[in-house]
């Protein structure tokens, strides 16, 4: 059966990259863009900095600051009345994951309307959208290339994600030197996401050949720079290196697919406000763990890739690994569990049957190697509390 491969058409990757942010939007024969970022990006003075750059290369652009990390239905509003005000061309994803997915929404809802609920798995979103031009500040999401956004239905809690070409970025500018001042804790929870982002598009039913090479090819490298750069931000050659990596995994998830951790991870972070990488973290040993008899060989192949075993091991003895290595990295990166993190227990109890039943819903669980029943995904929910 073919692969279907889907990629930016344009990508400017290195340092200093993001100063020719007004050449890549020229380029593409626009002039209008809308700047989708956040505050903080405001702050450092970034956000002024990519105004000023477009504007010297003749471009109309506007900045729109208002996004919220897990973006929602309701801050949508405010996205598209800038876009509609501006009559904007074109769209500017510049942060990290939640800024990215904003605009990814703007530039579907701008183009057709209507509510994002009528945009979710398992719908294939094929167009029309305004252009997308992801620029990424965290090293972590990979949304600069993939097919997907993920909004919060603000009414129900649902944390939707919403699939198809409509939402690949046209181009992405990936420049490492955006992601120095990273904390560790945003480090570490970011670099996790592109591991399991990895490690699952490489085990997933829907991988391929295309999507394989990748894959390895940054659990390789997060493996080697992932403690690096939690331990010393300032560490330029082990961002840079992350920053690549984190992009490479997010082409392979997006010609492949994410599985079982992301399908359990969406509902955490929608009722209980926890990042999207860490809501990964807590998750990614345990699920690994129920999954790995399901499929010993690819799992054993991503513990050699990490640098956790070596050929000469059996595929069981590695893939057992590899368990143990993603429980030892969480650990040195201090992950917590949702007990330790301060989610109330007979709160997380009570909403277990709706996260299993979301988790099933989003279909992301029926790509895993092991597809999991509902009351095995309640178990593992209960299993990682604390």
């Amino acid at each position: 059966m073919a692969a279907h491969i889907a990629l930016p058409r344009i990508m400017r990757i290195g340092g200093g990259s993001v100063r020719e942010i007004g050449e890549v939007v020229s380029g593409l024969g626009l002039a209008r863009p809308l700047i989708v970022t956040d505050s903080f990006l405001v702050g450092t003075g970034a956000a002024d900095r990519m105004m000023n750059d477009l504007a010297a290369a003749g471009l109309t652009p506007r900045l729109f600051a208002e996004t919220v990390p897990d973006p929602t239905t309701d801050s949508l509003t405010a996205g598209l009345a800038a876009l509609e005000a501006h009559r904007a061309d074109s769209v500017i994803g510049f942060g990290g994951g939640s800024p990215m997915d904003t605009a990814k929404a703007l530039g579907l809802l701008g183009r057709q309307g209507g509510q994002m609920r009528d945009y979710k798995a398992p719908r294939q979103n094929t167009g029309p959208a305004l252009p997308i031009i992801a620029v990424p500040t965290t090293a972590g999401s990979g949304s600069e290339a993939t097919q997907f956004t993920i909004i919060s239905d603000s009414g129900s809690d649902e944390k939707m994600l919403c699939t198809g070409p409509a939402f690949l970025p046209v181009a992405a500018v990936v420049d490492y030197e955006l992601t120095v001042s990273m904390p560790p804790r945003l480090t570490a929870d970011t670099g996790v996401d592109a591991l399991t982002h990895a490690i699952e598009a490489y085990v997933s039913k829907k991988a391929n050949p295309f999507s394989d090479s990748l894959a390895l090819t940054a659990i390789q490298t997060i493996g080697q720079v992932l403690r690096r750069v939690y331990a010393d931000g300032g560490d330029r050659g082990a961002r840079e290196r992350m920053m690549l990596a984190a992009t490479q995994a997010g082409i392979a998830f997006s010609n492949s697919s994410v599985a079982l951790v992301h399908g359990m991870s969406r509902p955490i972070g929608a009722h209980f406000h926890v990042a999207h990488g860490l809501s990964n973290a807590m998750l990614f040993p345990a699920v690994t763990a129920f999954s790995v008899r399901a499929a010993e060989s690819r799992y054993a192949d991503c513990a050699r890739a990490l640098g956790v075993a070596t050929a000469t091991d059996s595929a069981a003895a590695a893939a057992d690994g590899l368990v143990t290595a993603l429980a030892d990295l969480c650990r040195d990166v201090h992950v917590p569990t949702p007990k330790t993190y301060g989610i109330d227990r007979d709160r997380w109890h009570e909403l277990i049957p709706l996260m299993a039943e979301q988790a099933l819903a989003s279909g992301s669980p029926g790509n895993n190697p092991r597809v999991p029943t509902d009351a095995e995904i309640r178990d593992l929910y209960a299993r990682i509390y604390g």
